[in-house]
Order: C-alpha cells, then structure tokens, then sequence
C-alpha cells in the first residue's frame, strides 16, 4: 500500500507540475512549502505554550501571596524597558576572551559575569532589602530568542525568592504549599531555566552576560534556600542532574583557544552547585567517573604510544580541579561515609590507582599529581 501510495504521489507531481519546471524541482518546492507551514504551526504553538505557562506562573504566585502580586502590578519598571536596557548597556565580556585565556586560576572570568561576588553578596545579606522587588519587572514576557528565553523563568523564580525572603522578614504571608499543588509549573520554569544556561554555556563568546549571572544565581539561590530548596529538588531532580552531565561534557569538548576563562566560569557554576550537599553526592561521581575513564584511556594510549586527545587533557583538569574541593568541602562540612556519596565510583577510581599514577608519572606528573591528591581525599580518615 505505501508503495502504490508512494508511486500515486509521484504521478501526480508528475501531471501537476507547472511548464518549465523539473519534476524534482517541483518536489523540492512542495516539500518547502509543507515544512513552512509546519514550521508556522509549531511556532504558534511555542508562543502558546508559553502564554499558558506565563499564565500559571502568575497563578501559583497569586495562590502563594496574593499581597506581593498585588503590589507587583503596581510597579512602573517594563520587561520591555529592562531589555532595552540589557541591549543598550550589555556588559563587556568579549574583551576578556581575546587573549590566549591560559590564566585558567584568575576568577576574573568569572567575577565579571557577576555570579560569584552576587552569590556570596547574597549569602551574607539573607534578608535582603526591597530593592529586588523594585527592580523585578512583572511577569508579562514573551521571547523568542535563546538568550531571552532565559528571562521569563529567571523573573518568575526571583519572584518566588523575593517572597521567601519578605516572608521570612514578616512582611509578607505566604504559604509555600502551594508548590506542591502545582507541581507542573515549578518544573517547567526550572527546566527552562537549565536549559536555557546550556544553551549560553556552550556559546564560548556568551552572548548575553547579564542574563546568564542573573540566571546561574537564581539557580544557586533556589538550591541554597533551606524552605525552597527540598521543592524544588524534588521536583526537579533529574533535570539537575542532566544539567550537571551538560556542564560537565561542556567542559570536556570545548576546543576554542580562548576557552579557558570561559570554562573557568562553568566549573565555577559545579562547584556552586556542590554547595549543596545533595548535589554534591551525585556530582562527585560524576567527576570520579570521568576523571577515572580519562585516566584509564590516557594509561592505555601511552602503553601503545598511541596520540590521545590533547584539548581534553587540558580540559580534564578543571574537572580535577572542581572534585577536589568538592571532596575538602565534604570533609570540612559533613561526617557523612564515603557509602553516601558515589561509593561505587570510588571503588571504581581507587582501583589499580596506584599502577595508573605508576606509569604516568614520568610522562604526566601534573595530572598524576592531581590522581594522588583526589585519592588522599578519598582514603583520607575524615572521609571513611
């Protein structure tokens, strides 16, 4: 039946096609035609998707705190007018990638996205004053752009923050069940959010700066915050975790020569992460378990005096880099057993170690250097 079909179709381009036009002209016009209007639809239904989910946002926060959302409306600040805004005074980052970007330990990079000194900022001012809701614009936002796209669930989570923090000061009530009626729009908002970072991560030159600090230190804020932070894990736990394996392989493939701030500000992202003790479990294996495939291959393409892959050899040391303190946090901060975190990685790694620092020393002494200390860590005392 599909042949005949199939065969019907084409004597029908056939007889159909207009004078002076190739039979396989004329399909491939069809096809454009039909994948045009596929193209309309899906996009009508993107915008759609987006009103009914703008549309929930301002619900659940309406059910959470009808008094914040009443004082919001009132604001004269425009999405509108903050966009502009960004596209007028965007902050200047491509400077900074113009050189060779060997300085991988300066936090410059970092720092001028805003991410750390706001992080730490925040930290130490846990009841920040009212000027967050001045500057939040209201929820009416629809964007097409990736970078923009970042926005509408940026606003609506430091909507969601704001109210925590002027509930915990007393002025305002709230009631946080609500986000586990409505589980459906806090992981949307949330999975948008880690998407919309890894779409701006892997876009060495970050073409949006401001966005991407304002959306990674929402993020740090939501997993930091004691009363938000179990809602939104346990919704969205998976996603989190995606997001991690996406930071990470970022970290791992990027070949650009003027890679290194740049990656330098995405583990920077990780070892936020890690803060969390959750997160942190499961990201210690997943950096065990690429630094030890990495190690294993490297072992292997030396044995053989075989050429291995010298970008990721490169790039395999901010993964170091980020276990490492992940693994002195844990022993800083937690008597937890090594069984909570990643116990069979750490059986994987520590096995035949010692014969892998053995044979690479001579040829790989830093990265031989970076095996030892992650395994001290590892068999240290404070960590059994």
């Amino acid at each position: 039946y599909l042949e005949i079909s199939k065969l019907a179709l084409a004597f029908a381009i056939i007889h159909s096609r207009p004078p002076g036009k190739s039979s396989k002209e004329y399909t491939e016009y069809l096809a454009k035609t039909v994948s045009e209007q596929d193209f309309g639809w899906k996009w009508k239904v993107e915008v759609l998707e987006a009103e009914v989910l703008r549309l929930r946002q301002e619900l659940l926060l309406t059910r959470i705190s009808p008094r914040f959302c009443l004082e919001n409306r009132k604001q004269d600040t425009s999405a509108e007018t903050l966009l502009g805004q960004e596209s007028i005074n965007p902050t200047s980052y491509s400077s900074e990638l113009q050189d060779s970007g060997c300085d991988v330990c300066n936090d410059s990079a970092f720092d001028s996205l805003g991410i750390a000194s706001d992080f730490h900022q925040s930290e130490h001012n846990v009841n920040t004053p009212k000027h967050w809701l001045e500057r939040i614009p209201p929820l009416n936002l629809c964007h097409t752009s990736k970078e923009q796209s970042v926005t509408a669930p940026v606003h609506f989570l430091q909507h969601l923050l704001e109210i925590r923090k002027l509930s915990e000061g007393g002025i305002l009530q709230a009631d946080f069940s609500e986000l586990e009626n409505d589980s459906f729009t806090i992981c949307n908002s949330v999975s948008q959010l880690l998407d919309g970072l890894t779409l701006l991560y892997n876009n060495s030159k970050f073409p949006a700066p401001n966005i991407l600090a304002e959306g990674v230190h929402v993020l740090i804020s939501l997993i930091t915050d004691t009363k938000l932070s179990n809602h939104i894990l346990k919704k969205c736990f998976k996603k989190m975790e995606e997001f991690k394996k996406n930071l990470i392989q970022i970290i791992l493939r990027n070949k650009s020569v003027n890679r290194f701030q740049a990656l330098h500000s995405v583990s920077q992202t990780l070892g936020l992460l890690g803060r969390n003790s959750i997160l942190r479990s499961s990201l210690i294996s997943l950096l065990l378990s690429e630094v030890r495939q990495f190690a294993e291959q490297l072992l292997q393409a030396h044995q053989v005096q075989s050429v291995y892959d010298i970008t990721r050899y490169e790039n395999i040391f901010l993964l170091g880099m980020i276990l490492e303190q992940l693994l002195q946090n844990e022993t800083e901060e937690s008597n937890l057993s090594s069984s909570d975190y990643g116990g069979e990685e750490k059986i994987k790694f520590l096995k035949n170690l010692d014969q892998i620092i053995l044979h690479l020393s001579d040829e790989f002494p830093l990265f031989s250097l970076y095996l030892w200390r992650v395994s001290v860590l590892l068999n240290s005392g404070q960590m059994q």
